[in-house]
């Protein structure tokens, strides 16, 4: 079974939905427990659930909390940009090890990147010694995190209400 379409639009039924949501919610969650609550065999979650990663659909990843491993600041930062180098750029600031998401995006900015660091020492030289050493960065303005209100990695395409 393949999960996405020619135009690469996934392809998922009521029962690859349900196993997303569990497994949002826990991804440790066996496959024999997911069964016995969809009312189906294990060996059709396992294989429902190795087509879904093997299609690029589900991910199950380790999440880790950077504040309590030493990183104390966290920031975004709008960049303005050579559009023309835009997808250069962008690849070139993917490589550094503080950023952690990076989208091309319309608007205000050309790029919005979310960036872990040690201190604001290491924020300063981030942006002063990598960002802006890159040809075709024109301007960058960076919002440091206070609080985090809501973080939210178990979503799972259920927007039903």
């Amino acid at each position: 079974m393949q999960y996405t379409d020619i135009n690469g639009q996934a392809k998922i039924d009521n029962i690859d939905q349900q196993i997303i949501q569990i497994l949002g919610k826990d991804g440790r969650t066996p496959f024999a427990q997911i069964a016995k609550q969809l009312g189906v065999s294990t060996g059709m979650i396992r294989q429902r659930y190795h087509h879904l990663v093997d299609d690029g659909v589900l991910q199950i990843v380790a999440v880790t909390n950077p504040l309590l491993m030493g990183f104390a600041t966290m920031a975004q930062i709008g960049v303005k940009a050579d559009v023309a180098r835009l997808s250069e750029i962008a690849d070139e600031i993917a490589l550094f090890e503080e950023v952690i998401y990076l989208v091309l995006v319309t608007g205000s900015y050309d790029l919005h990147i979310e960036v872990v660091c040690r201190d604001k020492t290491h924020l300063l030289n981030f942006l002063s010694k990598k960002l802006h050493a890159i040809e075709g960065v024109k301007e960058a303005e960076t919002f440091m995190y206070l609080r985090i209100a809501k973080e939210n990695y178990g979503w799972a395409g259920n927007m039903d209400g």
